[in-house]
């Protein structure tokens, strides 16, 4: 996947609303892989949305959002499945954890159908972002921002052409954040995908191609 548009699009629920200024509704923009884009935004403008529309969980929108040309409401599951195995990796900003797991089980959930990462690499990350104690703890255990660098340790156990993250550092003081943000670059590079991080207020300390206005 080379590229995600956008076109005209605007969540449903914004329908009618006057004097909406956006980079993002109601504007054709390209997302194209390799480079990395901010999208920030006040609450309540449709950041979520906007990464649930892509990721293909909901449809409720006007306008148009394709992948190389193709509009995703035509994809169908096998290929829907495929996109999110191959092509976007995707980070929800309420992380998705499954509670009763521990964090490397969650990791491991999902490793196991991509069989991306070594056992060694998963440790690495552990390490790296300060979790490796907490590997056989249940997330339900941990606190917020351990659970989200455990989701962004899930997040990157995939192949990928573009890495979508909603809000990934918002519970990360700034060392954490520059670590995130230095491991995502490192893997977003290794594997010439794209980056969209959204983010309210706190955001990836990371260098973009472009910010967007939500």
């Amino acid at each position: 996947m080379k590229q995600i548009a956008l076109n005209n699009t605007l969540p449903r629920v914004f329908a009618g609303h006057h004097g909406i200024h956006s980079d993002v509704w109601l504007q054709d923009i390209g997302l194209e892989r390799g480079k990395r884009y901010l999208i920030s935004a006040e609450s309540g403008t449709g950041k979520s949305s906007m990464c649930s529309y892509i990721y293909g969980y909901r449809q409720d929108y006007s306008g148009a959002i394709t992948f190389d040309g193709q509009d995703i409401r035509s994809l169908t599951i096998d290929q829907w499945c495929e996109v999110r195995q191959r092509h976007i990796a995707y980070l929800p900003q309420d992380m998705r954890l499954f509670g009763e797991l521990t964090a490397m089980e969650n990791v491991e959930l999902k490793n196991r159908l991509t069989q991306f990462k070594s056992a060694s690499e998963i440790g690495h990350l552990f390490e790296a972002l300060g979790i490796a104690d907490k590997q056989n703890s249940l997330a339900s255990k941990l606190s917020i921002g351990q659970q989200q660098r455990v989701a962004i340790i899930r997040t990157l156990c995939q192949p990928c052409d573009f890495i979508l993250l909603d809000e990934p550092v918002s519970h990360l003081d700034e060392e954490n954040n520059r670590t995130v943000a230095e491991i995502i670059v490192k893997e977003a590079e290794r594997q010439g995908a794209g980056i969209i991080a959204t983010s309210v207020g706190n955001h990836l300390r990371m260098e973009v191609d472009q910010v967007f206005n939500l």
